[in-house]
């Protein structure tokens, strides 16, 4: 390899890449954005690049296999489901992710959320828009200090969402289902998914998506929910069985639910989900914030610097099987 090492921004989309260019470019690094995240386009823009700061941008073995030069994937997002980690491991590759940028932000949305529909705000704004009134309510708000707040995981954004809600709910209980130790005094009690199904009048998924969390809330999961609760999902969309949650919806065991990830984003325009008068729909924003977009891009190229001045990024998530030194980068 001649030249500064390459680094290329599969996809970007709603973020500006440039704090993480001009960090990246002070290192040292040549740095490219993809027109595209499709495989053909990213190899196009990165067949020397030695690392890719993905979006949402799939990064599979038949990728990873037409970037030989690769060495680090930093993802610009806390989830990594996009990359196939096992793939990457052999490969040489390391990956990492972004653990913390967002926290406040995803928690802040997910409460906003429960408390939207809790508070029947959607329904409400819609009985004043088409002239109604009070009396036009489809149903009574109901009392949050009355009810059971349920978080499916115990990482970062759950832990922040049970600080906040704390003081709103009546209790708080959470269940881990890759059973994560807690982080530290935590202001929810642990329980199994049976009891929090069961338990909770708001259940909020916080989650990593992964191959043992992939489809965990379908209808069996839904049907011991109780008549009239609500479900928020800020996580990923691959968490929910959605023909089950329409269902649920339509069938009354759910009152509302929120979401802010979708199986396919953005949906199709004939997509039920989009119009369902019971669910409150947002673009997959809950990270955003004018702190957190800077952070999105500049976590990641801090990763990849690290890497290269050092042979290991600041949060890896996988490490290689083999960690040759990086190019010009001291070990």
């Amino acid at each position: 390899m001649t030249g500064p090492p390459l680094a290329v921004f599969t996809d970007p989309d709603d973020l500006d890449p440039a704090p993480g260019v001009a960090k990246l470019t002070e290192a040292g690094f040549e740095v490219r954005i993809a027109d595209s995240p499709t495989p053909d386009a990213v190899v196009r823009a990165a067949a020397d690049a030695v690392a890719l700061l993905v979006g949402y941008a799939r990064i599979d073995a038949d990728l990873l296999d037409r970037l030989p030069a690769l060495r680090i994937v930093a993802t610009c997002s806390a989830g990594y489901d996009m990359v196939d980690t096992e793939a990457a491991r052999a490969r040489g590759v390391w990956v990492c992710n972004l653990p913390g940028a967002a926290t406040e932000e995803v928690a802040v949305h997910a409460l906003a959320a429960a408390l939207s529909l809790i508070r029947e705000l959607p329904q409400a704004d819609a009985a004043v828009r088409r002239g109604g009134w009070t009396g036009d309510l489809p149903r009574l708000p109901r009392r949050s200090g009355e009810l059971t707040l349920g978080l499916v995981g115990t990482g970062r954004i759950a832990t922040r969402l049970a600080e906040l809600a704390g003081p709103l709910f009546g209790r708080v209980l959470a269940h881990d289902p890759l059973d994560r130790p807690a982080r530290g005094p935590a202001a929810f009690r642990r329980t199994d998914l049976d009891t929090l199904l069961a338990s909770s009048d708001v259940l909020s998924l916080h989650a990593p998506l992964t191959d043992a969390t992939r489809g965990l809330i379908g209808s069996a999961e839904l049907d011991r929910m109780p008549d009239g609760s609500f479900l928020v999902n800020v996580a990923r969309g691959g968490l929910l069985d959605h023909a089950a949650l329409l269902a649920a919806l339509d069938g009354g065991r759910l009152a509302g639910a929120a979401l802010d990830v979708l199986p396919t984003e953005p949906p199709a325009p004939d997509d039920p989900l989009r119009t369902h008068p019971r669910l409150l729909l947002s673009p997959h924003m809950a990270f955003l914030s004018d702190a957190a977009r800077r952070a999105y891009v500049e976590q990641p190229a801090e990763n990849v610097v690290a890497w290269h001045r050092t042979g290991r990024p600041h949060t890896p998530v996988v490490t290689p099987a083999t960690t040759p030194a990086p190019e010009g980068g001291t070990l």
